[in-house]
């Protein structure tokens, strides 16, 4: 059996949704999981779908060539298709911070996370021992003002050389540049320890404190040239009261960032994540 995934934007119009189904009816697909939602403001389609086809002969590029014949270039559709046989490879870029680390790499030993996590790269040689711990290649590649252009070079010829799908930010406490930003376009997502876009900076937890918030929160978002400003996968909050100390709220706060995170990995990962001016469509 092979399984397929679909995302599809263009824009709306009628007959979209009768168009797809049929056509897969006819390649002999079953449709297990369907979804679209309609952005009224601009007028956008979205679509994912989720089909099985149960012939020996089933072949994913003679599906993607036929869909873009008889489909996609009607419709004007931007669209992509995935086979579910192919787990997305991930790279792991972190600084000192481990919280979030243990926790992807907990998931990710437990089968949780339905992807290959390549390897982990590192401006510091502090957390190696825990990449080790679970057998994950480790490359410690220093960045400093005069080094970061050769630092970057070398992070670069590690992806490519290999075939990253998506890289990660679990806490790595450097500004990625545009030459990664536009090679990984929507591909890259980081951990912003705030509910964005309130309390940035380096130390949000003193600031919230200094407000005396009732909620503390977090946010996941894609990577983009403008600084925290990216698309938004995911985010979640926790009240908090009077009687919290910074200590507790730092505490809670990494609570938070190691679950918004890995459900923002899961998200893009199991290709339910649609990004369209700045936003994100999330289908269930």
């Amino acid at each position: 059996m092979k399984k397929i995934i679909i995302l599809i934007h263009c824009k709306d119009r009628p007959n979209i949704v009768a168009s797809v189904t049929n056509f897969i009816a006819k390649k002999n697909g079953n449709i297990v999981y369907l979804d679209q939602h309609v952005d009224r403001q601009q007028d956008i389609f979205f679509m994912r779908i989720e089909s099985e086809f149960l012939n020996d002969d089933f072949s994913t590029d003679i599906f993607k060539t036929c869909f873009k014949k008889e489909l996609a270039d009607i419709f004007e559709m931007k669209w992509r298709i995935y086979s579910s046989d192919k787990k997305p490879k991930m790279a792991l870029f972190i600084s000192k911070y481990d919280h979030c680390l243990y926790d992807i790499l907990g998931r990710y030993n437990s089968g949780e996370l339905n992807l290959q996590i390549a390897f982990i790269i590192s401006n510091h040689i502090d957390l190696k021992p825990i990449a080790d711990s679970f057998n994950i290649p480790f490359y410690h590649i220093p960045v400093t003002q005069d080094t970061k252009d050769n630092a970057e070079k070398k992070q670069l010829e590690l992806l490519e050389s290999n075939s990253i799908d998506f890289i990660v930010l679990a806490r790595y406490m450097q500004i990625v540049s545009s030459k990664l930003i536009d090679k990984y376009p929507n591909k890259i997502i980081n951990i912003h320890h705030s509910f964005l876009p309130a309390f940035v900076g380096a130390k949000p937890y003193h600031s919230a404190y200094e407000r005396g918030v009732k909620i503390i929160g977090a946010t996941s978002h894609y990577v983009t040239e403008e600084l925290d400003a990216g698309p938004i996968i995911e985010q979640d909050v926790s009240r908090v009261t009077h009687a919290y100390t910074i200590k507790d709220l730092i505490a809670k706060g990494r609570d938070l960032e190691k679950i918004v995170l890995a459900n923002a990995i899961k998200l893009h990962s199991e290709r339910k994540v649609m990004v369209y001016n700045n936003k994100t469509v999330i289908f269930s």
